[in-house]
């Protein structure tokens, strides 16, 4: 199932630069633990949900699992040996910005150790480095 969204008024984008760091979305909210990426970059939708699965294969059906990023960036590419001109190029895959410090999944409803091996496990299928993180009380 890859993740995309249901409408969308204009297909293509532009790339932009991921400057900075998030502002929103960078703290513990729903559940009790967080995984919170330390550097930029678009995530697809294919790498969020091999992580998503990767940690309900894990915690089985105890704990619950909230997801805070959504692919909603269309990233375009033309074919390969295609010349130049001649439009846009399809949309290629979905994909999220990620700033560092944003917040990728969360949990709730686990101990410490479950949840540091269900966010191991998920970590080994993004692209970026990522830490664990508590809520704040």
């Amino acid at each position: 199932m890859a993740l995309m969204p249901k409408k969308t008024t204009y297909r293509t984008s532009q790339r932009d630069r991921i400057k900075g760091v998030a502002t929103r979305g960078n703290h513990v909210s729903f559940g009790e633990y967080g995984l919170q990426a330390l550097e930029e970059c678009w995530l697809k939708g294919i790498q969020i949900e091999a992580a998503r699965v990767a940690i309900n294969r894990f915690i089985k059906k105890y704990g619950k699992v909230w997801i805070r990023v959504f692919p909603d960036k269309p990233i375009s590419k033309k074919p390969p040996e295609t010349r130049q001109g001649k439009g846009k190029g399809n949309v290629e895959f979905w994909a999220s910005v990620i700033k560092p410090g944003k917040i990728l999944f969360e949990l709730e409803g686990v101990n410490l150790t479950t949840a540091k091996e269900a966010f191991r496990r998920a970590s080994a299928k993004l692209p970026i480095r990522v830490r664990l993180i508590t809520r704040h009380y």
